[in-house]
C-alpha cells in the first residue's frame, strides 16, 4: 500500500486571491492526499521552510500577480540549497504560455493554466510522486514518441490512391480489412510516419457515418506511445473520456485506443504502441 501523498499549496508574493488555490487544495484532498495550505502572501523562504517541516512530497504554487518568473524559480533555488530537490514543484495561475515553457525548463514539473480540471492536477501529482518514490513501473507522463500515422476517411481506397500515386509518387501497402472496426485500410509509408486510408466496409461502419456527416477527409491523428495501458489509466484518472478504456488490436497489428474527440478540441486522437506489434492484446 502506498504511503499517503503530502502536498503543500502555497501563494507566494503579494497576490491576494486564493480561490483557485483553495479549489486545488480541496480537489487533492478529495483524491486522498494530505494537503497543507500556507495562506496568502508567503515568501519563497517561508514556503520552503514549511515544505521541509511538513515533510511534503510536492509543493503547488499559485500566482496571479505576474511575479511567477521570479518567485517560482526562487522556491526551486531554496529547495536545492536545502538538498530537497526530490520535492516536486508544480504551479498554476494566470501564466502566459511562453512563461510556462520557460518555468518548466527551469525545473517546475508542470504549469497548469486556468480551466484545467482538478482531476488532471490530482492525477499528475499522484503519478509524479509515485514515480519519484519508485513505486510505479510505467511512466505514463512521458510524451508520445511521435505521430505514427494520420488517418484519412475515403469512400474508396482505389480511387483515393490515384492522387497519392499519380501526383505524389507514393505507394500503398496491401489493403487489409478490420471487420471489428468496420473498415478496410491501406497504409502509405511516408518518411517517419504513415498515411492511413480508411474505407468503410458497410453503411453501419463508424467511418461511413463520419463521411456522411463530414465528408471525406482527415479522420484522426495517431500518436505512438509506450505503456499504453498505463497511459489510458492515467488519462481516465485525469477525467479524459476514452472510446477504448483498454487497448484493442489495430490494422497495423499493434495495440491502439481512441480518445473521445471532445478531449482534443474535436480531433479524434488515437494512441498506439508499435513496439508491441504481434504481442496481442490482453483480455
Amino acid at each position: 500500500m502506498h504511503r499517503k501523498i503530502r502536498v503543500l499549496i502555497a501563494k507566494p508574493g503579494l497576490d491576494g486571491h486564493d480561490r483557485g488555490a483553495l479549489v486545488i487544495a480541496q480537489g487533492l484532498r478529495d483524491a486522498g492526499m494530505e494537503v497543507i495550505y500556507t495562506g496568502l502572501r508567503q515568501t519563497p523562504k517561508q514556503i520552503v521552510r514549511a515544505a521541509l517541516q511538513e515533510d511534503v512530497d510536492a509543493v503547488g504554487l499559485s500566482c496571479l500577480s505576474g511575479a511567477h518568473n521570479v518567485l517560482f524559480p526562487e522556491v526551486l533555488r531554496l529547495l536545492r540549497e536545502e538538498k530537497a530537490e526530490d520535492i516536486i514543484v508544480f504551479g498554476g495561475g494566470v501564466i502566459p504560455g511562453p512563461d510556462a515553457v520557460s518555468l518548466e525548463e527551469k525545473g517546475i514539473r508542470k504549469i497548469f493554466t486556468p480551466g484545467t480540471p482538478v482531476k488532471t492536477v490530482a492525477a499528475f501529482v499522484e503519478q509524479a510522486v509515485l514515480e519519484s518514490r519508485g513505486e510505479t513501473e510505467e511512466n505514463a507522463l512521458e510524451p508520445p514518441q511521435g505521430v505514427d500515422h494520420i488517418g484519412i476517411a475515403v469512400r474508396s481506397i482505389d480511387e483515393a490512391m490515384t492522387f497519392y500515386a499519380d501526383h505524389l509518387q507514393l505507394k500503398a501497402e496491401a489493403a487489409v480489412e478490420v471487420p471489428e472496426q468496420g473498415v478496410k485500410v491501406a497504409f502509405i509509408p511516408l518518411g517517419n510516419t504513415k498515411i492511413e486510408l480508411l474505407e468503410p466496409l458497410g453503411e453501419d461502419s463508424p467511418v461511413a457515418k463520419f463521411i456522411e456527416k463530414r465528408g471525406e477527409g482527415l479522420h484522426h491523428v495517431a500518436f505512438s506511445t509506450g505503456g499504453l495501458e498505463a497511459r489510458l489509466a492515467q488519462l481516465k484518472r485525469e477525467g479524459v473520456t476514452l472510446l477504448n478504456e483498454s487497448p484493442v488490436t489495430g490494422a497495423g497489428g499493434y495495440p491502439i485506443a481512441f480518445l473521445h474527440p471532445k478531449a482534443a478540441n474535436g480531433t479524434l486522437v488515437e494512441l498506439c504502441d508499435p513496439s508491441a506489434k504481434g504481442e496481442g492484446v490482453k483480455s
